[in-house]
């Protein structure tokens, strides 16, 4: 994966598959401007109508998955995925301009050495902003949508417009969201369904709480949290899926799941899509952990055979901690 693509793709190097998506695809490309009639892309800019004669969304994603799994260089011990590693950098409700500036700034002259897929999630109002000044191999994320269509649903911001901004990715179910809106799990999976359909990828979050981790329900809250998820995706939606697992007691608290915590769960979840979706879609989803991960404890964590990534919060706000944890890569399980 470092060959450019297509007569009409941006100007980038393609660092996994689902750079192929994100920088081919009309729906799906990092982009800085959108109007009536051009995509900009870094320092390339591309007509619509051009855009619109690269191969269909459907057939990228066929082409995607066979590549994925044919190329994927990872290869876990025990169940773990066949992805390549993958860090989000969630930074919440954060910052202001001239912050914003200086972290892509930092990131940008940050050197990532490990064989890792970066996104970050910067708040919806500087999202412009970041697409047009954060470089390869970063990808750019939302951290909520809507459930359907656009229209008359005042603060959300739907599938379709966030495809149509060249925004790839898309953080769906945090514990925030769930906790302080009022999300249920079965308006996430909506959710996650949706954007799926209109041509987003989805880091779809788990966890439990402290009170339900101390009364040994952690495996039960986190099936009851991906049993809607499942019944609302197809085998081939989950190609689109990584798995977020985030202990709600962990997170932005300074606490962390010991690293044998954190595996142990992974590793039910696995085995919960192992046994209630497909021996496959086990084998290939991606699961993240999220909760207080930062520079000191991110290597302990990503040897662990099950995990696949991070989400991270407090940690992606700061650049040469974010970095370190992207290499933090390199330790992951390798064939």
């Amino acid at each position: 994966w470092g060959a450019r693509v297509g007569p009409n793709v941006c100007n980038c190097l393609v660092s996994s598959p689902f750079d192929v998506l994100s920088r081919s695809s009309p729906l799906a490309m990092s982009a800085t401007m959108v109007n009536n009639s051009v995509l900009k892309c870094g320092n390339s800019t591309m007509a619509r109508g051009r855009a619109l004669a690269t191969p269909s969304l459907p057939a990228l994603r066929q082409a995607v998955n066979a590549k994925r799994m044919a190329h994927a260089g990872r290869v876990q011990t025990t169940m773990g995925a066949t992805g390549k590693f993958v860090v989000g950098g969630n930074w919440k409700c954060n910052g202001t301009i001239d912050s914003v500036k200086q972290l892509v700034s930092a990131l940008n002259a940050g050197s990532i050495t490990a064989d890792v897929e970066v996104i970050c999630a910067p708040p919806m109002v500087h999202v412009g902003l970041v697409c047009g000044t954060l470089e390869s191999p970063f990808q750019v994320a939302v951290q909520n949508c809507w459930d359907g269509p656009g229209g008359a649903f005042t603060g959300e911001v739907s599938a379709e417009m966030i495809a149509d901004a060249g925004i790839p990715w898309v953080i769906i179910g945090h514990s925030e969201r769930r906790t302080l809106c009022g999300e249920t799990s079965e308006l996430v999976a909506k959710k996650v369904k949706y954007a799926i359909d209109h041509g987003l990828n989805v880091m779809a979050c788990i966890g439990e709480t402290l009170a339900e981790r101390e009364a040994g329900r952690t495996m039960e809250v986190c099936y009851s949290q991906l049993a809607p998820i499942a019944a609302a995706l197809t085998e081939n939606d989950w190609s689109h899926v990584v798995i977020a697992y985030e202990p709600v007691w962990a997170i932005g608290t300074g606490k962390v799941a010991t690293p044998a915590q954190a595996q142990d769960v992974h590793a039910g979840v696995r085995g919960w899509l192992n046994n209630n979706v497909s021996p496959a879609v086990a084998s290939a989803t991606r699961i993240q952990y999220g909760g207080s991960v930062n520079a000191g404890n991110c290597e302990e964590l990503a040897s662990q055979p099950d995990i696949d990534g991070f989400l991270v919060g407090g940690a992606s706000l700061n650049g040469p901690d974010f970095i370190t944890i992207c290499n933090a890569a390199r330790m992951s399980v390798v064939a």
